[in-house]
């Protein structure tokens, strides 16, 4: 299938690694000029020059801190220059892994806000600094990539960032469909990035068994029984990101192997 993305130009937050990097390349090799944005320009660097490599596409690094508005303004000026426009955000930065999961007496303010400023509060500055472009243009992808922590227990925090991304979209969609905008979710499970081995390594040894075994317990949490990669993250924003998507908006594609046993409708 064409996906018709050759031309388009693309803001991906949280680039620089994992599941936004992934993206980015699945992008590039679409025929994307991408703006990969973080907050560390050494690591943009290094990532924007291996994948121009990889994929003859073009990639910029932009500095960018979510939990910063004015970052944000400067960041999407920055890549609007670059790339001469923006048709596709992927908002991807976030605290990994949704930070700490206390209980109820220890949940704090600080972490409180730390976390739904990187990710709620900062998706939707990106949204609100990419759509007067897209508005213009009539044309406009944002994709926001949340957690299935959004349906399960275990991190309070986690899953009110991640409930609270899916209201935001739901909402955007709503508001910015008739400019032809459309506003979508991936709820990625446990995904293999460049953190998983070192992750891997520490939950063998203190289990005392072998990292295959470990990765093999970790893999009995869905119904694919195997870590989900982030290139197959990817492959999902592709899609979503491209004109032939059209169909889907304001809602939520969970991408984590088939995690959970409930019913979602």
């Amino acid at each position: 299938m064409n996906l018709e993305l050759t031309g388009k130009k693309a803001l991906i937050t949280g680039g620089s690694r994992g599941i936004g990097k992934a993206i980015a390349r699945e992008l590039a090799l679409e025929g994307v000029d991408v703006a990969i944005a973080a907050r560390g320009m050494e690591a943009l660097t290094e990532t924007a020059r291996e994948l121009s490599a990889e994929t003859d596409a073009k990639i910029v690094p932009v500095t960018l801190d979510t939990s910063d508005g004015q970052s944000i303004i400067d960041g999407v000026a920055a890549a609007n220059a670059e790339l001469g426009g923006i048709d596709i955000l992927v908002n991807n930065a976030a605290v990994p892994g949704g930070g700490p999961a206390p209980n109820l007496d220890s949940i704090t303010l600080e972490a409180f806000d730390a976390d739904m400023h990187v990710k709620v509060l900062g998706y939707i500055r990106c949204a609100q600094a990419v759509a007067p472009g897209m508005r213009e243009a009539g044309w406009g992808r944002i994709i926001n990539i949340s957690g299935l922590a959004a349906r399960q227990v275990g991190s309070t925090i986690g899953s009110i960032r991640n409930v609270a991304v899916v209201a935001m979209a739901r909402n955007l969609a709503a508001e910015l469909g008739g400019d032809g905008i459309t506003v979508n979710v991936i709820h990625p499970g446990m995904t293999r990035t460049e953190r998983t081995p070192g992750m891997l390594e520490a939950r063998a040894k203190a289990a005392g068994t072998s990292v295959e075994e470990a990765e093999a317990a970790m893999a009995t949490g869905n119904n694919v029984g195997r870590i989900i990669d982030a290139t197959e993250i990817a492959y999902v924003a592709t899609f979503l990101a491209s004109p032939r998507s059209g169909a889907i908006t304001g809602d939520v594609i969970a991408a984590g192997g088939g995690v959970g046993p409930a019913i979602h409708y």
